[in-house]
């Protein structure tokens, strides 16, 4: 670990002068010599670092995503060149460079902050082996080999001895105490950021050989962390806590507001956000409309907790739209085909009107508006009874046969009832 640290000893000057600020400031509160300055310190030069690294961490979280889309790919590019590694790795770039991302990006927040890692490691060390590194001058290490935490040291170690530690004014048993402590806590915290992004924020609906690798590294990460963090100083153990614990929730925060898409935490992220519209009846702001855009996009391709987000504004009587905002309107006519088009009521089709049937044609009432219509006794021409006793005898056939061609059904169309006869 000496020899590793040595190799960022170009990084020691820059850290141990933002470590020297930050105990100017918290030496003037809690006293120079005093563990809470020299803690709050190292706690500060870890926010600071990390406030730096989230343009990384965004860039990670995407990367991290679009691998997962890619492992289906992948994998079937290792099947077909299993025999030819030279093409299996080319056709891997190829896919890489279409997707505009490559594995070494989900890496990038620890690569970046490694060498500060070992840079403060390497002042650390240089403290507690009574020398001056960077811009910490004797008056500073002799005030940092006096800074307790909880009775250890800064500068000790799990594995030290007896001597060493009675040399930095302190007990070897409130050193192993405090260090075995904070190296659980610290195994803790990597294992819980872990478990969350397992169990929250993974895409639930593909399974792919990158879900396995991140459970392994859900168990072995603690497992390293607590191996060689018997070799760690307090002070490099406050350090790697504090930056696990930032991790921690900075990981709650994005499966909170940004979860992967077809993992539990969208499913709990669109129910609250399907309550949130639905109670103000709109999106309110640029962020709300970017998501119910992206939804509503996605058509067909929608995952089953997007349909159902769907689904509820429709039966709340909203209807999502294309640009990202969401219009009241009737339920029926706002709800959307699973291709993502609106259905509206200017789309249904017209209802045409009832046909008659041959019989009602042909029936002797004519029919309007649902009521008959008949000729009244007062509209009959009179002398239609004589006209009509001889029309009866003329049309009168051998064999007592009196249909006429009117009653025979040659004739189409509707027909003029008979007249009533005078009594």
């Amino acid at each position: 670990m000496d020899t590793i640290a040595s190799l960022f000893s170009f990084i020691t000057t820059p850290v141990s002068w933002v470590i020297v600020q930050f105990h100017s400031v918290y030496g003037a509160i809690f006293g120079p010599d005093t563990g809470w300055a020299w803690g709050l310190s190292i706690v500060s030069l870890v926010i600071l670092i990390r406030i730096c690294l989230i343009p990384l961490f965004v860039k990670q979280i995407k990367a991290t995503r679009a691998m997962q889309t890619l492992q289906p790919e992948m994998k079937k590019i290792q099947e077909r060149y299993k025999n030819d590694k030279q093409r299996q790795s080319e056709e891997m770039m190829k896919l890489y460079k279409d997707a505009g991302t490559n594995p070494l990006s989900s890496c990038l927040p620890i690569l970046a902050q490694s060498p500060f890692f070992f840079a403060l490691y390497h002042v650390l060390n240089s403290i507690a082996s009574n020398d001056t590194v960077g811009v910490i001058n004797e008056r500073l290490l002799e005030s940092a080999q006096k800074a307790h935490i909880f009775g250890a040291p800064l500068a000790a170690k799990f594995t030290d001895n007896a001597d060493k530690v009675e040399a930095l004014n302190a007990s070897l048993t409130d050193v192993r105490i405090v260090t075995a402590l904070m190296i659980v806590l610290m195994s803790l915290s990597q294992f819980y950021t872990q478990r969350q992004l397992m169990t929250k924020n993974v895409d639930t609906t593909v399974k792919t050989p990158f879900m396995q690798q991140q459970k392994m590294l859900m168990y072995v990460f603690p497992v390293i962390f607590a191996v060689f963090g018997i070799n760690f100083p307090v002070g490099v153990l406050v350090y790697w806590l504090t930056t696990n614990v930032w991790t921690m929730g900075q990981q709650m925060y994005v499966i909170h507001n940004n979860p992967t898409p077809g993992s539990k935490a969208q499913a709990a992220y669109l129910e609250r956000f399907s309550k949130h519209v639905t109670h103000h009846g709109k999106t309110r702001n640029r962020r709300e409309r970017a998501i119910v855009k992206a939804i509503v996009a996605k058509g067909r391709d929608r995952n089953e907790y997007e349909r159902k987000f769907i689904n509820g504004l429709n039966k709340a009587g909203l209807a999502a739209q294309a640009d990202g905002a969401v219009i009241k309107g009737d339920a029926t006519a706002a709800a959307q085909a699973e291709d993502g088009s609106p259905t509206t009521a200017q789309a249904a089709k017209r209802q045409q009107p009832k046909r008659q049937s041959k019989s009602q044609r042909q029936g002797g009432t004519a029919k309007a508006d649902g009521e008959s219509l008949s000729l009244t006794k007062a509209e009959e021409p009179e002398g239609d009874v004589k006209p009509a006793a001889a029309a009866k005898k003329s049309n009168a056939k051998p064999g007592g046969s009196t249909r006429s061609k009117a009653q025979s059904g040659q004739r189409k169309g509707p027909q003029r009832p008979k007249s009533p006869s005078k009594k």
